[in-house]
């Protein structure tokens, strides 16, 4: 096995447990109105957030402590820039779900080698759904293998998304019309196109690679593709984590959407 392009056995098997120990401590706080606080600019953290965080890091940097670390509830060290493999962590994706008492929130881990992802695991213990995936050994579903099929075509598609995605001038042409629904998690969005559930999804805001990483390898193991808006592959542990949007679908779909959708510099869209 290549070093540069897999996951060893033994971090795989730390990250599928680490995840799953951060999902059950985060049970812990759920419905118990957990300390709250805002991040300026950044939206609202609770004390859950921070110790599923610190759980995280204890297991994955304590098993594995050459490996980098970046993560939305850590201060970013850029002596990640020079690490080959790199955790790719967000504790609580959701948050707002989360102190709202939703069931949409997600434990997310994922693992960078030179820029790529080659594990990672989603994991919303509110709901007992666990994906997770192996570059080249596909994605599961609570041990189930996932494997989404056909698509239907842009018009009748199933869209998760914020509302405003579908507002017209963002679009060249007709907008879809097909379904639409929203979960807080953009990794639990991803992960329910890759079940079947959902045909797409879409954002259209700015993201961070922590927000993807994860759910990324369960979508494309599961025969899927994700890219930012505009269509260009996501680099992982770059020095900027910024990601301007993000589609989520499988092909022909895909391609589709990232073609009809207006170009971010137009209007300031």
């Amino acid at each position: 096995m290549s070093p540069v392009t897999d996951a060893t056995a033994s971090e795989i098997d730390t990250l599928r447990e680490a995840v799953a120990e951060a999902g059950a401590l985060v049970m812990r706080y759920f419905g118990q109105d957990p300390e709250t606080w805002d991040k300026p600019g950044e939206g609202p953290v609770s004390e859950a957030d921070l110790a599923a965080n610190d759980l995280l890091r204890a297991r994955l940097c304590g098993a594995f402590p050459h490996h980098g670390w970046l993560s939305e509830e850590s201060a970013d060290d850029e002596a990640r820039l020079s690490c080959e493999r790199v955790w790719i962590v967000d504790p609580i994706d959701g948050t707002r779900a989360f102190i709202d008492g939703q069931k949409e929130f997600t434990v997310c881990a994922a693992l960078a080698v030179r820029g790529m992802i080659v594990a990672g695991a989603v994991l919303n213990p509110a709901k007992d759904e666990y994906f997770f995936a192996v570059r080249g050994k596909g994605a599961t579903r609570n041990g189930i293998r996932l494997d989404a099929g056909p698509v239907p075509s842009f018009g009748d598609a199933g869209i998760l998304s914020r509302r405003s995605v579908l507002d017209a001038a963002k679009w060249q042409g007709a907008a879809p019309t097909g379904r639409h629904g929203y979960v807080n998690s953009i990794a639990y969005r991803v992960c329910k196109v890759a079940t079947d559930r959902w045909d797409a999804a879409i954002a259209l805001n700015t993201l961070s690679e922590w927000d993807l990483a994860a759910a990324q390898i369960v979508l494309e193991e599961a025969g899927g593709r994700m890219t930012d808006r505009a269509g260009g592959s996501i680099r992982y542990n770059s020095p900027d984590t910024h990601v301007r949007g993000v589609v989520a679908a499988m092909e022909p779909l895909h391609g589709d959407i990232v073609s009809r959708l207006v170009p971010a510099e137009t209007k300031g869209l």
